[in-house]
């Protein structure tokens, strides 16, 4: 069984090109940097959960929430093929619940705080945006895409930020936790405006507080669809 089940909608995603430096001690055991077009991405990202249950349960009132967070792409080598996936500097949810469990069954970085997204279709427009509440301050992410989807193209950008499928945790220097993380190719929305107004310092750390007087390199809308959380193995 698989550990949880959802749907990730509505991905609204910042890409930052960063030296590799920042992210080393991040980096999990057996894992390595995942470089692309010669650039090492982080990612500032915004979703919803849809129809969550865990192992099999649907928790009362927390089926449906926001998540914000950041990320960056890793490699890891098995049996001479490459997986790729992601790791997580710390994510954001309105729930206690799911933050608990992810943080003791799977190690992840989860803080609970209040958050509301807001989703507005208009006539030749859609809008997405994720707020979250921290240290007495509003965090902002918002887009404006066009109302219809295209398909992600090989070889792109989109589909190098969009195509992981595994996630890896650092639980200490000698052990890292592995899950893999299923759903199809996902189509994307063409960005038309966005504004970023979040202080990363108090999110993410001072080491990522530039990112908040940075233009993004990109800013992307994938649409998502149903996922799977499998169960976590364990690379020594």
């Amino acid at each position: 069984m698989s550990f949880l089940k959802a749907e990730w909608r509505k991905l609204a995603i910042a890409n930052y090109i960063v030296d590799k430096s920042i992210l080393k001690e991040s980096i999990p055991k057996g894992t390595e940097l995942d470089i692309w077009n010669g650039n090492c991405y982080i990612s500032f990202v915004g979703f919803m959960f849809i129809n969550t249950s865990i192992l099999g349960v649907k928790v009362p009132f927390h089926t449906n929430f926001e998540e914000v967070n950041l990320r960056f792409y890793v490699l890891r080598k098995e049996n001479n093929k490459w997986k790729r996936g992601v790791v997580f500097i710390r994510e954001f949810v309105p729930k206690i619940i799911p933050a608990y469990l992810a943080n003791m069954i799977y190690k992840e970085h989860y803080k609970a705080v209040p958050m509301e997204h807001v989703w507005n279709i208009h006539s030749n427009s859609l809008e997405v945006e994720y707020k979250l509440y921290s240290n007495n301050r509003a965090h902002t992410f918002n887009l404006i895409t066009e109302k219809n989807t295209h398909s992600i193209e090989q070889g792109s950008e989109e589909e190098f930020i969009t195509e992981h499928y595994w996630g890896y945790t650092k639980v200490n220097e000698q052990k890292t936790f592995e899950y893999q993380v299923t759903h199809p190719r996902w189509d994307a929305y063409s960005v038309i405006d966005h504004t970023i107004d979040v202080d990363f310092g108090i999110l993410y750390g001072e080491e990522f507080s530039f990112l908040s007087t940075v233009e993004p390199s990109s800013v992307m809308l994938a649409e998502g669809s149903a996922i799977t959380v499998e169960n976590k193995t364990i690379i020594l």
